[in-house]
């Protein structure tokens, strides 16, 4: 009881913030991109599953589930040469808690620039605004998270994190022109609650991310991409603490997300993971009132201490699908 009534007023503390004011537009988009291949095979239903050092993308107080050092790494090849690559490491403290960091990057290629006053005929051509340069915009994250487990069941987690998303350039075209600051900066921060309820291998999450102050373009501020996840995960068939049957060297696992996204509606997700002898997984999951995201399927390998994960989502017939891949170390 006395475990209830801790998870419950955590519960109550992080609700406020699921009244955040809806908007139609955010700042930052990028941060809403996740290029672990793990949690986007099982469609983002991630909140409550996660057990290594990604965690610090989805859920900080996860972090205390890593008994030993842990380090993983992914890359996806976007929409329109838009390249994302991240990173994870997380080392435990013992007792003092789990230290966790994070960096993540998103190169948007390179973009040819255009303006109305370069438009024309030139040696007899049409020039349809190009100057002749390119820009290569990008944006960065890199955070650090610290999670601490207060009782054998619960834990709580913090991240800080400090965004930055670079647009500006040079052009010989706006000498005579006002000229605006395009890089931006941001600090955020997430925060995240772990239950194991240890009723058959039942977790439930709450997590809070991307909460910071609005980022002002030119004359204008928008808020940065606030969201909230409920989540719950449990075995449904594993060696031990299945929820319904017990099977030798097998396990499927449930999860699911309810997220509360500032700038849209009531969003789902849903995951599952089959797994055998811990080195084979098949995964897959669908979201749900997405605009373009619908199913999503993927694969991983575990050896020993290392791992790979594969990730396939498909965003329509108008986007198509999109690859992500992960590694990872166990460092014991």
């Amino acid at each position: 009881m006395k475990i209830r009534t801790i998870v419950l007023w955590a519960l109550l503390a992080v609700s406020p913030l699921l009244a955040f004011e809806k908007v139609g537009t955010t700042s930052f988009q990028f941060l809403k991109v996740v290029a672990d291949a793990r949690s986007m095979s099982m469609a983002g239903a991630y909140t409550a599953v996660v057990d290594r050092s990604d965690a610090v993308f989805w859920n900080p107080a996860a972090l205390t589930r890593t008994e030993s050092p842990d380090i993983s790494f992914s890359y996806m090849n976007y929409f329109l040469d838009v390249k994302h690559v991240s990173a994870s490491a997380c080392i435990p403290l013992g007792v003092s808690g789990t230290l966790g960091f994070q960096f993540m990057m998103a190169d948007y290629g390179k973009i040819d620039v255009t303006r109305v006053d370069a438009l024309g005929f030139v040696n007899g051509e049409y020039n349809p605004g190009l100057t002749g340069e390119t820009i290569n915009p990008y944006a960065v994250v890199a955070g650090v998270s610290y999670a601490k487990r207060l009782t054998q069941k619960f834990s709580f987690g913090l991240t800080a994190k400090l965004a930055r998303e670079d647009m500006d350039f040079t052009s010989p075209y706006a000498k005579n022109q006002k000229n605006y600051e395009v890089a931006h900066n941001a600090l955020m921060f997430d925060a995240g609650l772990l239950y194991n309820t240890g009723f058959r291998s039942i977790r439930i999450s709450a997590t809070v991310r991307h909460f910071g102050p609005d980022v002002k373009y030119i004359d204008q501020s928008y808020p940065l991409p606030q969201m909230m996840n409920i989540g719950v995960s449990a075995n449904l068939f594993a060696d031990d603490q299945a929820l319904f049957f017990h099977t030798g060297h097998q396990r499927l696992l449930f999860a699911f997300d309810l997220v509360q996204a500032r700038d849209y509606g009531q969003q789902y997700n849903v995951g599952m993971e089959y797994s055998f002898r811990n080195i084979i997984f098949l995964r897959g999951g669908y979201r749900i009132n997405y605009d373009t995201e619908g199913l999503a399927l993927g694969f991983g390998l575990h050896f020993k201490d290392y791992r790979i994960d594969y990730a396939f989502n498909d965003f329509g017939s108008f986007l198509g699908h999109v690859h992500r891949f992960s590694i990872g170390i166990n460092l014991k």
